[in-house]
């Protein structure tokens, strides 16, 4: 069934125009819909087609969906573009919702409050007050994308939507003309529900808690881009408490109480008061840009006096707002609110074995946080809630051949499994270059012999070039030695928005991008105008993060080797997404520089290469400069998949994988 719809003759080939058959896809696609129950983990590498693979089988078999991606952007492009090619190609009558975190839409309440409120003194904010309650008036979705006339950074649009802390769910007087009510009944109401991570998991934890369900039951729950799935479900078991999240209460409450409880200034006054705590705790704390265990800066003399400080303050409060209850409900969200973040507080104040207690600093505020060491065990449960098939796919989920590191860290026992290689040429339009004579990544001068080894690279490639930084310094630092010396355009991260920069370097053509975390992974330029992807090190993960090092603590004491079996499977995985950013189409060609040594002097430098896409090596410029110079590919044919990898293999990284190299 499912090679019929994606293969040469199917129905998905006669409604899109240059549709492309792929076997891997079609093996993705049959995968799924023979799943009967349990989870299904793959990979599928860069041009497989992941989303066609999943959306036809889904469609086809018209059970109830959810289909979760890892950002706004990938699901906007998942719920207008793709989907709707899809179910037009099946002609599946499937009635479809797209569900945002509640953050997009407007909150008729808060808006209503933040106009009684009447304070507002700067002119940009009652101009977009004004804007926005115009638009009030006539939008069908309240979803804040909309209202371009604003700007997302605006500082009122956190004034006029909610939070899972701030809503007063039913017992608000607007209730029934909520649009995110009205999105949640679209959704309920819908065969396929287009969601994201972040949203899919707040819902999974507020279910986990008791507290309501925004998602639908479903018959299936298609993760894409699993691999954020780790990291997304640690911030969403942790608990949190900020200055932030203290502001942001104290001004809900005071704009309610003089709607609620006018005739008691005092909770106006103590709201005053604890503005100023807050911020003397912060200014107890280190400096800003500091991460840290919690306890051994909660037993400073001044930060403990501070925390005991706000500790009275939310008790008082605590106090007025419970006598204000008998003049007006309207602040029974706001006492629940301070509950919540009262307990959070109280759990910091003692350490807990399964869990590590960190803070953050930054130039007027603070982060603290309490992380579980190990989420598989919450996950589960969860994932009981909805007993459902499972699908977790993304192209970078394997060590090798092995998901043991994902499936370990999620817990999900006796998932099936399948790892689909990329569809493209890499043997032929791709190339990896290893520099020679570079120190290694801890070197002082490593960054500047990076920039040299990678100047005639660039020059050879006529710019197009991604330059992918594990550090903000090493950036900073590598855009500073290039500054003049290249005669192409230069695009740095901070200079500009990422998108922006994303656009602007598809438009220039030339340019040369440098970027961290954020240009690794969920960009996709296509095409001649990136042709060259320099990578500065392997991306192991700070060693100094405090969530970091307490579970490779556990590990240790678990007797396991905290860089075999955590360290080093992540790293490979980062690395992967990194990789994946150079051939994004079957005609793309490029050159793949990775300049740390460690690759050739380390042991565990083959567990990298070996993740890598098949594709040529070498350590001489002359055969990159080769490489550009020439639009044939230069390679030979590959040799056998089954040659084995020793130092006589043509395969062996010690050797150059060119004809005439």
């Amino acid at each position: 069934m499912t090679d019929d719809l994606l293969g040469p003759e199917g129905a998905i080939a006669r409604h899109i125009e240059g549709f492309q058959p792929r076997p891997q896809q079609q093996a993705m696609a049959r995968a799924i819909a023979g799943q009967q129950q349990g989870v299904l983990v793959i990979e599928a590498g860069t041009g497989v087609g992941k989303t066609f693979a999943y959306l036809a089988p889904v469609l086809a078999s018209g059970v109830k969906a959810i289909l979760s991606t890892g950002s706004k952007t990938l699901q906007d492009q998942l719920f207008f573009k793709d989907l709707p090619l899809i179910r037009k190609a099946l002609g599946a009558p499937l009635k479809t919702a797209l569900l945002k975190g509640r953050a997009n839409y407007l909150c008729l309440h808060r808006l209503n409050l933040t106009r009684l409120d009447g304070r507002l003194s700067d002119r940009r904010a009652v101009s977009d007050l004004r804007r926005i309650e115009d638009w009030a008036g006539v939008t069908r979705t309240g979803d804040v994308a909309e209202m371009t006339h604003v700007p997302r950074e605006s500082a009122l649009w956190p004034a006029v939507t909610s939070t899972v802390e701030n809503c007063q769910g039913v017992e608000c007087a607007d209730y029934q003309d909520c649009f995110v009510v009205q999105a949640r009944r679209q959704a309920m109401e819908a065969d396929v529900v287009v969601v994201n991570h972040h949203l899919f998991f707040a819902d999974m934890v507020l279910k986990e808690d008791g507290f309501g369900e925004l998602l639908p039951e479903a018959r299936i729950v298609v993760l894409d881009e699993a691999h954020q799935i780790p990291d997304i479900v640690s911030t969403f078991f942790s608990e949190t408490l900020s200055s932030r999240q203290l502001q942001e209460w104290a001004r809900d409450t005071r704009l309610e109480s003089r709607v609620s409880a006018a005739d008691m200034p005092q909770i106006g006054e103590r709201l005053d008061q604890l503005d100023k705590v807050v911020l003397e705790l912060r200014l107890a704390m280190d400096a800003p840009g500091q991460r840290g265990p919690w306890q051994p800066l909660h037993e400073q003399a001044g930060v403990m006096a501070q925390t005991a400080l706000l500790q009275q303050h939310l008790e008082v409060l605590a106090e007025y707002l419970e006598q204000a209850l008998a003049r007006s409900q309207g602040l029974e969200p706001c006492l629940e609110r301070l509950q919540q973040l009262r307990q959070v507080l109280q759990h910091l104040q003692q350490p807990q074995a399964d869990r590590v207690q960190w803070y953050e600093t930054f130039t007027r505020g603070f982060v603290l946080t309490s992380t579980p060491l190990d989420v598989a065990g919450p996950l589960q449960r969860c994932m009981e809630t909805l007993p459902c098939r499972w699908v977790l796919t993304s192209a970078t989920l394997a060590v090798g051949d092995s998901f043991r590191h994902f499936i370990t860290r999620l817990g999900l026992g006796e998932a099936a499994t399948l790892r689909l290689d990329s569809p493209f040429d890499y043997w032929r339009n791709a190339l990896l270059y290893l520099p020679q004579a570079l120190p290694e990544p801890q070197h002082p001068d490593f960054v500047s012999a990076l920039v040299q080894a990678a100047v005639p690279v660039i020059e050879a490639c006529g710019g197009r070039t991604f330059m992918l930084f594990t550090s903000y310094r090493a950036l900073h630092e590598a855009a500073t030695l290039l500054e003049g010396v290249l005669d192409f355009p230069l695009l740095v991260q901070g200079e500009s928005p990422p998108r922006d920069m994303i656009e602007k370097f598809r438009t220039l053509g030339n340019a040369v991008l440098l970027g961290t975390a954020s240009f690794w992974e969920g960009v996709d330029v296509r095409g001649d105008a990136l042709s060259c992807v320099i990578i500065d090190k392997l991306p192991f993960a700070a060693p100094n993060d405090p969530v970091l090092e307490a579970r490779l603590d556990s590990l240790r004491h678990q007797g396991q080797n905290p860089f075999l079996e955590h360290q080093l499977p992540q790293a490979v995985i980062s690395l992967k997404q990194g990789v994946g950013r150079l051939i994004r189409d079957q005609q793309d060609r490029g050159v793949l520089v990775l300049c740390d040594t460690r690759l050739l002097t380390r042991s565990y430098g083959n567990r990298f290469l070996d993740s890598l896409p098949r594709m040529p090596r070498t350590r001489k410029l002359a055969v990159v400069q080769r490489f550009f110079a020439s639009p044939e590919p230069i390679a030979p044919d590959p040799p056998a998949p089954d040659v084995p990898q020793d130092q006589s293999s043509p395969l062996s990284p010690d050797h150059d994988e060119t004809a005439g190299s």
